[in-house]
């Protein structure tokens, strides 16, 4: 599996396209995704899911545009976070001084719940339902087959064998994930990346909402938050 890293938007998220045979996944769109729909369209990619790991605007601005480009693609979130979509004041960007609605999503994901691409020999994601930040948030984890994944120059890339996780703003290199946002929790946040994160091999390549990538290991070892 291959990840190509876009920073979109004013607060500066990482956003993500994963994608081996044709097949893609997105992970958040949190600015103007042009690039990002560039990317797919010179690659002849096949874009089956977008998903938000939560509901925050900075994860959820490029919707519109990534849905208009791609109308067979399917908008995913945990269902505690559907609301923010279309509400400005619960999804902060009223507190960017602004009103925004996303489209509504197409299907709702929760812990366990798997997102394969391709059929069963595609890569599939798994859910974590991390809520912490917001009721909402969730990670998804793709535990790798034996394909050996195409590195690509300036980026970190999973090796062969190597688990991924998307942690949205759960988990960051060196940090957490706010819990003074409404429905956060910081007790909630830290236990479920302590159940749910850490206990992953510490080899599993951590791709998080803001900043650069980490691993399970260096954040079990060296986060303040989780020491």
């Amino acid at each position: 599996m291959n990840v190509k890293t876009f920073i979109l938007g004013p607060i500066q998220t990482s956003c993500y396209v994963a994608y081996e045979n044709g097949n893609a996944i997105i992970v958040d769109a949190g600015g103007d995704p042009a690039d990002m729909v560039k990317f797919i369209k010179q690659h002849g990619l096949e874009p089956a899911y977008l998903v938000n790991t939560h509901g925050h605007i900075d994860h959820i601005l490029g919707n519109p545009q990534l849905k208009k480009s791609f109308p067979k693609i399917e908008i995913c979130i945990h269902k505690a976070d559907a609301r923010m979509l279309a509400e400005s004041r619960s999804n902060l960007a009223t507190e960017l001084g602004f009103e925004f609605s996303s489209p509504d999503a197409d299907k709702f994901i929760d812990e366990g719940d798997t997102l394969a691409l391709g059929g069963k020999n595609g890569p599939a994601f798994e859910v974590l339902h991390l809520p912490g930040h917001t009721k909402g948030g969730i990670g998804l984890l793709y535990r790798p087959s034996s394909a050996v994944p195409k590195l690509r120059s300036g980026e970190r890339q999973p090796a062969k064998g190597t688990p991924v996780l998307f942690s949205g703003d759960a988990l960051f290199a060196g940090s957490i994930g706010r819990a003074d946002f409404p429905g956060g929790s910081l007790s909630e946040l830290v236990g479920n990346i302590r159940e749910k994160v850490l206990t992953l091999p510490d080899s599993t390549l951590v791709y998080p909402g803001h900043g650069p990538a980490t691993t399970v290991g260096d954040e079990k070892h060296s986060n303040p938050w989780l020491s």
